[in-house]
């Protein structure tokens, strides 16, 4: 299989997954565990997940550890477990996809502040995300994932433990809201100065996932390539969560999504994909109107 950033450096444009917590959360998570508990209980859960998305026609499909860090596992007395927890992940994706898509080793924030704003020593920081990355790349992951950052600082620290391996490719996401004067993390970082700091720490692929719908990530996506020559890779909620007779309910329908796709690809959005609330339909609508696109423009 061609390398993931020399297919992107062809202008191609290649579709990832979309939601894997939704997806766990349909399939029974109890109440006040982790999705990351399956990769320990249940991974032929993670291996029908990956196996609708591949189906669907995901070529990036992540790895079911976005809280498997150190630190977020500690919350829930499963800190030693971090190798295990992110190997199981891997290998159940690899033994669905093979050869035929990219495993992303998913990496979400620690649930921790960095100093002075918490209690948390950069180098550690460091060090919790260069075991945690150490684990997915020894298991097979063919990229890493830096997803749903807030904090730049934290963001970088990741990307930067990423980087120490220096055989894999490195994708890295913040997640914005939009205010009357534009886009900025809730720390307060507009998009320019997250290009600035992720590029500087190294990442080869930037984005934004999560928090918004795809209208808002079509605005950011423009404003992303104002700023960077880099791949951009663009993974909205299927709306903002709405409560309907007691369940969560996203609204942005797959033909929604997938008509407003065809905005990320003008904007020049190198990976699209689904975060909360996206399904493997759609990854179909979002990947037939990707393959017209490109089809058009041979």
């Amino acid at each position: 299989m061609k390398s993931l950033l020399g297919r992107l450096s062809d202008n191609e444009v290649l579709v990832a997954d979309g939601a894997i917590g939704t997806m766990i959360m349909e399939r029974g998570l109890a109440s006040g565990k982790p999705p990351e508990s399956f990769n320990l209980e249940q991974p032929a859960v993670l291996e029908e997940i990956a196996r609708e998305y591949l189906d669907a026609g995901a070529q990036i499909i992540q790895t079911n550890t976005f809280g498997a860090s150190r630190l977020k596992l500690a919350q829930y007395s499963l800190e030693g477990k971090v190798d295990q927890i992110n190997r199981n992940a891997v290998l159940a994706v690899k033994k669905v996809v093979g050869d035929r898509a990219y495993v992303s080793g998913s990496c979400g924030p620690t649930g921790k502040f960095l100093k002075p704003y918490g209690d948390v020593e950069t180098a550690e920081m460091f060090e919790v995300f260069r075991e945690q990355i150490g684990a997915l790349i020894s298991a097979g992951a063919d990229v890493i994932c830096i997803e749903t950052m807030s904090d730049l600082n934290e963001a970088a620290c990741a990307v930067k433990a990423a980087k120490e391996f220096k055989s894999i490719p490195v994708m890295a996401t913040m997640t914005f809201n939009r205010i009357p004067r534009g886009f900025y993390t809730i720390m307060g970082v507009t998009i320019e100065e997250s290009l600035r700091g992720l590029e500087a720490a190294g990442a080869d692929v930037v984005g934004s996932n999560c928090g918004n719908g795809i209208e808002n990530m079509i605005s950011i996506a423009r404003e992303y390539k104002k700023f960077t020559r880099r791949p951009i890779i663009i993974q909205s909620n299927a709306g903002i969560p709405e409560l309907k007779d007691g369940r969560v309910i996203y609204p942005e329908t797959p033909h929604f999504i997938a008509e407003k796709a065809k905005e990320l690809l003008t904007a020049g959005v190198g990976i699209i994909g689904g975060c909360c609330g996206t399904t493997p339909e759609h990854i179909r609508a979002i990947r037939k109107v990707v393959d017209a696109h490109q089809h058009s423009t041979v």
